[in-house]
């Protein structure tokens, strides 16, 4: 593997979070709608239901993400 042009290694890890999210919405916005295998699926379902029976036991994403851009410092 060829070393990488920025050398993450040396960001924080609240930089390396946004690195990742920023890589990961670049894709989605390139990429033709992929097809999603059926296990993957069965598992949102799941999720869903999940959620649906008990929504208060989920954390929005905004807790979430401050909480590890807290520990990542």
């Amino acid at each position: 593997m060829a070393k990488p042009a920025l050398d993450y290694r040396k960001l924080s890890i609240a930089e390396r979070l946004q690195l990742v999210e920023d890589i990961w919405d670049s894709i989605a916005e390139e990429t033709a709608v992929m097809p999603v295998p059926p296990e993957v699926l069965d598992e949102a379902e799941r999720r869903l239901a999940e959620h649906r029976a008990d929504p208060d036991s989920a954390i929005p994403w905004e807790e979430v993400r401050a909480e590890l851009y807290k520990r990542g410092g």
